[in-house]
């Protein structure tokens, strides 16, 4: 995942739940230490890899890929052949498209249709018709979904085609009145775009770790826009927390549990946007659901380049990243 990901979101005007609820205004700023920690801790270990630990707690929104359609278009045919992409995908793969789209340079329209034809993604799809204009944002990640999108449309016999769009705000009232048809979109951040734009920026979040829930608020709300979705892939862009490959070996570490117990201490650094010590969905979300007491904090970005080279170098113990961001794929 690149950092634009990050900069749609913040565009789109409070629309992530997971970067914009959990990290989402000004706020903390620098170093900050807390010498009422008490404990040895997990001090940073360098590393040129990076993992994600398991968030086994349920912390983040369920910010899962789903179609977005409009509801005119949204036939039996055109949503399942939709959903044959949703169910070829999962995190670890959109981890390895994004490499491709962001390390390697593959042009995201390429890297959709190579992975279209190893998964075997035309076979056996419904046949539909009609013109059908698919939005992608403009980032790499959206871009190959949007192309996926359009390669099983195509081999439906609907007449596509893929037109770049700018952020939610935007795009939103354009899918909601049939200029695009189709986004491919991120089931937490957009339920909570919808409730906010229903209910009010302060509206209370309907958005839920719990993927289920979600889209039953996600579907609620867009009905009343004359919205449809597809089924949610199992692939997920959303907020998570890593470190270094060798931090993991050395301290055991696998999941967020783990770390709380054994890395507590003085020693471990956390690292976030500047905002992260005061929202919910990072450093207070960490501390009240995991119980973990870190001895300093380091102002970064929001999963960008700063927090993985932050990891990298060994200044943090432990950083906000995206969970399909392309470092993760490795070396």
């Amino acid at each position: 995942m690149t950092p634009a990901r990050v900069a749609v979101g913040i565009l789109a005007g409070l629309s992530v739940a997971a970067l914009v609820a959990g990290c989402g205004q000004a706020g903390s700023s620098g170093t900050k230490k807390d010498s009422n920690v008490k404990g040895a801790g997990c001090a940073p270990v360098a590393g040129s890899q990076l993992v994600v630990l398991k968030d086994d707690k349920h912390l983040q929104n369920s910010d899962n890929i789903v179609p977005a359609v409009n509801a005119k278009v949204a036939s039996p045919a055109l949503l399942a052949d939709l959903n044959k992409v949703s169910a070829a995908l999962d995190t670890p793969k959109l981890i390895q498209l994004n490499k491709q789209a962001d390390v390697d340079r593959v042009p995201p329209q390429k890297v959709a249709a190579n992975f279209a034809k190893s998964a075997n993604l035309t076979s056996g799809v419904q046949k539909g018709s009609g013109s059908v204009t698919i939005g992608a944002a403009n980032f790499s990640e959206n871009k190959t979904l949007a192309y996926l999108y359009k390669t099983v449309l195509d081999a439906g016999g609907f007449k596509t085609s893929v037109r770049t769009i700018g952020n939610r705000e935007l795009y939103e009232p354009a899918l909601e009145k049939g200029e695009i048809q189709v986004v491919p979109e991120y089931a937490a951040t957009l339920t909570e775009f919808l409730n906010q734009k229903a209910n009010g920026k302060n509206a209370k979040a309907v958005a839920s770790p719990d993927i289920d829930t979600t889209m039953k608020a996600l579907t609620s709300l867009g009905a009343k826009d004359g919205l449809k979705f597809g089924e949610p892939s199992a692939a997920a862009d959303e907020n998570a927390f890593g470190v270094t490959k060798e931090f993991a070996a050395k301290y055991k570490v696998s999941t967020l549990s783990e770390f709380a117990a054994k890395c507590n201490g003085k020693a471990t650094i956390l690292g976030g946007p500047p905002e992260c010590p005061d929202r919910a969905f990072c450093q207070q979300g960490l501390e009240s659901k995991y119980g973990m007491k870190f001895g300093k904090f380091v102002q970064l970005d929001a999963g960008g380049s700063q927090s993985k080279n932050g990891l990298k170098t060994g200044k943090v113990s432990i950083s906000l990243l995206l969970s399909s961001d392309a470092a993760l794929a490795g070396s």
